[in-house]
């Protein structure tokens, strides 16, 4: 086949979408994992002053390692996102993704396949006051209430 030089970058590209683009793990359990254990600081939904909270804030200590709800596959990770410091997000099956926000460290890269439970950065406070981890729940593009597909906390 003849290939124009104009066609490598592009199909480079291409490529790397896909290295992202993989097929998240099946679930492990119907509900996610806890991503800390710590209380919830700032609940879903509206907040004052116009603000709402697209997911839970979990007060915990800096350091403290947080867990990867359910198995999937880093789709980003990094600190582009304004307002939310260190971020990972993970993709799962079926158009499911969790958000890990204001991580003190990362420790995975995009593209890497991650398991229930496995820990995927540690508890910082990158771009709010106090430790704590922001996590999201989000079908599609929508963002839901964590709290309605967590487990109980101990099962």
């Amino acid at each position: 086949a003849n290939v124009t030089p104009q066609s490598k970058p592009a199909k480079r590209q291409v490529s790397r979408l896909q290295a992202v683009q993989k097929a998240p793990p099946p679930r492990s359990k119907s509900k996610f994992d806890w991503p800390v254990d710590g209380p919830i600081v700032s609940s879903y939904g509206p907040k004052k002053g116009g603000a709402h909270n697209d997911g839970i804030n979990i007060l915990a200590p800096r350091g403290t390692p947080v867990r990867s709800a359910e198995n999937g596959v880093v789709v980003y990770a990094g600190d582009d996102l304004k307002g939310y410091g260190n971020l990972v997000l993970v993709k799962h099956e079926d158009r499911w993704m969790t958000a890990y926000a204001h991580l003190d460290q990362i420790k995975i890269s995009k593209g890497q396949v991650l398991k229930r439970g496995q820990t995927l950065g540690t508890v910082g406070s990158t771009g709010v006051d106090k430790p704590q981890l922001h996590f999201e729940t989000r079908r599609g593009t929508r963002a839901l209430n964590p709290s309605y597909y967590l487990a109980q906390r101990g099962s």
